[in-house]
């Protein structure tokens, strides 16, 4: 009873429980070793003034006293928590430095913990075990262990270690990788019962940070079903992938042929023109590097090589080096197709086998032509204005006096006027106009790269074009508007103070014109609500013009002016007096967005109706036809019909460019002769007038078919869109007409001539898909998987199958736990003081580069065949799982590993670091930026001196892999210009151009450290990208929640089912027939172009439908089935 302070001879009870406490903290049983497990009694016996409360459970058991069943205060609950509830973890605590961004990590299944996932090697920074961010200058790398077990393993292994200190269990068979395994490669166990595996069954594990909370995530038969999908896929899609011996042995072939042409090329070059008689040709490589050297290759891989000739006077990717265009010329002379890239980073030659005569004799054309010094660059900006100049009357802008040899600056800026032509693409078209014109006069365009950098005379040029851009636009009416405004005052802008851009002034222009038809307008909004809502949007247009703020920070206002633009694009009068089909349109889209318009201003497609929306309507409507003859063709049509209705017109337009479209693809011969005779039939059909008329007794525009014709439609229907075909598709910026075919050319390859940090790169991806048998076909899929869903081009704004292949090891090096790869660069081995020069280029600095990683081929596959790199015993299915949970979150915890996802917008991919992870604000990657950079151009055409070949075997043998060069270095000599002249034109083929680096999505080469991989990302590629990760995240996640077998073949797409759709896919399917129970799984593979062909082969169909007034069922056509006119 004292002991519960029920005696007062005593000191008090609260000095009593205070000391009871600090005897606790700091008495004899404190230095006891710590013991796994809840603190039980018998490991410290209580002391003579121990509460009864307090000691041990048997002890409690005995007593049947009133004061032993008395509750506790609130010290001796505390203290009782403290030591009966606390589990101690005996694994060693590391103390993990804070992301400057974020939330606290998130732990194993749902458990929150203080710690985010850190590299397989990682190591506190006091222990030197540090990356340099810079280029090697010294030793970086000091004498240290060469390895550490993951501190994300935690499972109870106990067995020998390896070379590298990781310990390593009983071999054991039946392990889920087992599938991938290199040939001798020992069987691994299976993943232990830890208590991961209780965690996934939804058991629930106490942890220190968890207080006993339960994991809610997904159960083990779901966990299983996902992986089973995917495992099932992967199998599938490396078996179907993997290149052939044989191919690899052709390919090789091909590189030995053009290696052998490249070295008499080169060292002839070098003997003549530079002195150098001794010059050895095996200097001359042509090194394979990319997938096909990786271990990643696929059947579909070309072949990427890279040209090194290290003794060279010139290096081949300097400024103005003669060696790309001698290499050309060379392989176009014995038979080879071969094309010089000057517009890209370095010089790159395109070279295929056996090229089509056509493209044969185009790449010679094109080869004299550059020969003859006749240009070889396209302004791209040229390209798009003659695409965008859809005039009404199909004109181009007049500059003719703005460009004239001999004309001053001044001259220029008065002689540059726009031609008759007017609207928003006219504008786009005159735009481009002055651009060029701006930068033939030494100036540029303001951007936020280099606002910062403009001097009073940059403001001075730029103020003036666009003064003379205002100045010479056609419409008299809307430029003396422009000038009346404070924005556009040429006293102002005579200022430096005051600055506009050119982009900001289009903006200007096409939003008085906007302004001006407003005021025109033959009918109102739909009600009076939108009617208030348009006109504030104009009355804000015309205030912003007048801002007295307009110079402050120009930029700023024309990111204001492009706001309230794009407010009155939305006001759908001025959409209908603004109407026009943009190039490429079809004539199906054109008539439906012309039809909602009508509809969303309230109107009716009918004659009966009085008023003059309609009427308006179509005016415009048939005025913004694209092609000028269909055009006129649909005007006459209405004209001579009388025809007042939307629909009818609408009808008219598609079958006209029909029409046009098959003839397109007739004069290009894209059908073979009995297709051409049925095509010819068919055109007849659709050019002969409309009989069919609607229940209102005027012209429907439906064709009928005559009796009989049935199977000609049925015909012209597997024929396909002809919208679709190359002749009738506006011009693609990134393709030419020199492109080569992607079969049927024999052996295809890249040749770089500046590829030595991409050699290196090569390595390391290949020294990682030694490291794990898994590693080749997770890249693979995920690579196809890139590829089918249509975001693997980075030309077009995507991203690279090697950006994808990092955000693969990224995630098997850094986040898989326990790791699947170890981090190479961070155990590199300590630089040998007695390397040679040669030597330490090869595997310590390359460009100034530090290169250095784990290289040794043979012992990363010794090791790996021993099952001594990775603990980790995941299946292929349960880490793609991991792979596109961890991507598709974008930030969020993971939900079976103790680490939050990627974030998109603040993460940074860095492999060779510890974690993988850096900020884009440390990288200084935040936003994007155009930098002006200088890149090697072609040499200058050599004089017209002798026409002798640089090879003189005859091309009929130039196919044989085993012919040899000719050793003529007189023809050499001819077709080369001299030293001196090569020297003098090395600044003058110096290419300065404007290069936009992005930083949307962030992934640091490994070995150029200031090189974004995934520069080419644009804003509509990062969305498309996340939007895919989401797909097939979302895909996974569904395919174990039907229950029975077979769901995982369901959820990938079996071809089975009813087409019913499942709210759980969220969004419905995109083409995918995989259904059970009523459920409709999409296709994780699902390939988008075929899809896309599906999709318009529908709409083709429903375009024949309504043009003849027929039904197709199967493969079956129902006449007679008519057409509505809306009415």
């Amino acid at each position: 009873m004292a002991a519960n302070g029920e005696l007062g001879g005593g000191p008090p009870l609260e000095d009593r429980l205070r000391n009871l406490i600090l005897s606790h903290s700091e008495g004899p049983s404190a230095t006891k070793p710590p013991l796994q497990g809840p603190v039980s009694q018998s490991s410290a016996s209580p002391g003579p003034e121990t509460p009864p409360s307090l000691s041990s459970p048997s002890s409690r058991g005995g007593l049947a006293s009133r004061a032993s069943r008395k509750r506790p205060n609130q010290a001796q609950r505390r203290q009782m928590s403290a030591q009966l509830s606390i589990p101690i973890d005996t694994r060693p605590q590391n103390q993990l430095p804070q992301r400057p961004y974020g939330g606290r990590g998130h732990g194993r299944d749902g458990y929150h913990r203080g710690q985010e996932p850190r590299s397989a090697t990682f190591r506190p920074p006091s222990l030197g075990n540090e990356m340099p961010n810079a280029p090697l200058t010294a030793m970086p790398f000091p004498c240290r262990p060469r390895h550490q077990p993951s501190h994300s393993y935690q499972g109870p292994m106990a067995a020998r270690k390896s070379q590298l200190g990781l310990p390593q269990p009983p071999m054991h068979r039946g392990d889920p990788i087992l599938p991938y395994q290199m040939p001798g490669m020992s069987s691994v166990p299976p993943r232990p019962s830890d208590s991961r595996s209780q965690i996934r069954q939804g058991q629930g594990a106490p942890d220190i940070n968890t207080r006993g909370r339960q994991f809610n995530g997904p159960g083990e038969e779901v966990l299983m079903a996902q992986a089973e999908l995917l495992e099932s896929l992967c199998r599938t899609i490396v078996a179907d992938a993997e290149i052939e011996t044989s191919e690899i042995m052709e390919k090789e072939g091909f590189r030995l042929k053009i290696e052998a042409v490249a070295q008499f090329v080169i060292t002839e070059h070098e003997r003549t023109q530079n002195d150098f008689l001794d010059f050895p040709p095996e200097s001359v490589q042509l090194k394979c590097f990319g997938s096909l050297a990786s271990g990643f290759a696929t059947k579909a891989s070309d072949m990427d090589l890279g040209l090194l000739s290290p003794l060279s006077r010139i290096q081949p990717d300097a400024p103005g080096s003669p060696i790309p265009r001698l290499v050309e010329k060379a392989f176009l002379e014995i038979g080879l197709g071969a094309r010089l890239l000057t517009q890209t980073r370095v010089p790159i030659i395109k070279v295929c086998e056996k090229p089509p005569e056509e493209l044969r004799l185009a790449l010679l054309a094109e080869r004299a032509k550059w020969e003859r010094g006749a240009n070889e660059d396209h302004d791209e900006d040229e390209a798009s204005g003659a695409q965008d100049s859809h005039a009404a009357g199909g004109s181009q802008p007049a500059e003719s006096q703005a460009q004239g040899d001999g004309l001053t600056g001044e001259q220029r800026l008065q002689g540059f006027k726009q031609n008759g032509s007017s609207g928003l693409s006219a504008y786009n078209s005159y735009h481009g106009s002055a651009k060029r014109l701006l930068r033939k006069l030494g100036g540029r365009d303001m951007t936020h790269s280099n606002a910062g950098d403009f001097s009073a005379e940059d403001v001075k040029l730029l103020n003036q074009v666009c003064l003379a851009f205002v100045e010479g636009l056609a419409d008299s009416n809307l430029r003396d508007r422009l000038l009346r405004y404070r924005s556009l005052n040429r006293y102002d802008l005579s200022s430096p103070k005051n600055c506009r851009t050119l982009l900001g002034v289009l903006t200007q222009v096409e939003g008085e014109h906007m302004a001006l038809l407003w005021e025109s307008r033959p009918f109102r909004e739909r009600d009076e609500s939108r009617n208030a809502a348009a006109e504030a949007a104009v009355r804000l247009w015309r205030a912003l013009q007048d801002s007295p703020d307009y110079g402050r920070d120009p930029l700023v206002y024309q990111k204001e002016l492009q706001l309230a633009v794009e407010r009155m694009k939305r006001i759908s009068s001025i959409q209908v007096l603004l109407l026009a089909q943009a190039q490429g349109e079809s004539a199906a889209n054109y008539c439906s967005r012309a039809v909602r318009l009508l509809q969303d201003l309230g109107g009716n497609d009918s004659r009966a109706r009085a008023d003059t929306l309609l009427p308006t309507t179509i005016e415009h409507y048939v005025g913004g036809i694209y092609n000028p003859t269909i055009r006129q063709q649909v005007k006459d049509f209405q004209q001579a019909h009388g025809i007042s209705n939307l629909r009818a017109i609408g009808r008219a337009h598609k079958s006209l460019q029909l029409a046009v479209e098959y003839e397109a693809c007739l004069a290009k011969g894209l059908y073979h002769e009995q297709d051409a005779a049925r095509v010819r039939q068919y055109i007849d059909f659709l050019r002969a007038p409309a009989a069919q008329t609607s229940p209102g007794g005027h012209l429907s525009g439906v064709i009928p078919l005559p009796p009989g014709s049935a199977s000609l439609l049925a015909n012209i229907r597997q024929l396909g869109d002809p919208s679709r075909a190359a002749p009738n598709q506006p011009r693609d910026r990134y393709s030419s007409a020199l492109e080569f075919p992607k079969s049927g050319v024999g052996v295809q390859c890249d040749i770089n001539f500046s590829a030595h940090l991409a050699v290196q790169n090569t390595l390391l991806l290949r020294c990682y898909s030694h490291c794990d048998p898994r590693v080749r076909p997770l890249v693979l899929f995920v690579k196809h998987w890139a590829k089918v869903r249509r975001i693997n081009t980075p030309y077009r704004g995507t991203l690279g199958s090697y950006g994808y292949s990092l955000m693969m090891l990224h995630y098997l090096v850094n986040i898989a736990q326990p790791f699947v790869c170890p981090n190479l660069q961070q155990l590199a081995r300590p630089p040998d003081p007695a390397l040679a020069p040669q030597q330490a280029e090869e595997t310590l600095l390359c460009k100034g580069r530090n290169i250095q990683f784990w290289r040794d081929e043979a012992e990363i596959v010794r090791l790996a065949r021993d099952n001594a790199l990775t603990q980790n015993r995941e299946s292929v299915g349960e880490l793609l799982r991991g792979f596109f949970e961890y991507y598709a979150k974008g930030g969020p915890p993971m939900a079976t590993l103790p680490c939050r996802s990627f974030d998109w917008g603040r993460d940074v991919i860095s492999l060779r670091t510890h974690g993988g992870l850096l900020s884009k604000q440390a990288k200084g990657w935040t936003g994007a930026k155009t930098v002006v950079e200088s890149s090697s151009s072609a040499a200058a055409p050599p004089p017209p001196q002798n026409s002798t070949s640089l090879l003189l075997p005859n091309r009929e043998s130039s196919h044989d892999p085993g012919s040899t060069p000719p050793t003529s270095s007189a023809a050499a000599a001819a077709a080369a210009p001299s030293q001196q002249q090569a020297k003098a034109q090395q600044n003058k083929n110096v290419e300065v151009k404007e290069v936009r680096y992005r930083y949307l999505f962030a992934i640091e080469d490994p070995f150029e450290l200031d090189h974004n991989v995934a520069r080419t990302v644009t804003h509509a590629g990062i969305v498309n990208i996340r939007d895919e990760f989401r797909r097939a995240w979302r895909i996974i996640r569904n395919a174990g929640r039907q229950a029975g077998p077979g769901s995982a073949a369901a959820a990938a797409g079996d071809g089975s089912g009813d087409g019913r759709t499942g709210g759980g896919v969220g969004g419905g399917a995109r083409g995918g027939q995989g259904q059970h129970d009523g459920w409709k799984q999409e296709d994780l593979l699902e390939d988008v172009g075929r899809a896309e062909e599906a999709r318009e082969m529908e709409v083709f169909d429903r375009l024949l439908e309504e043009l003849h007034g027929v039904r197709f069922h199967g493969t079956g056509v129902t006449e007679g089935v008519g057409g509505d006119d809306g009415e």
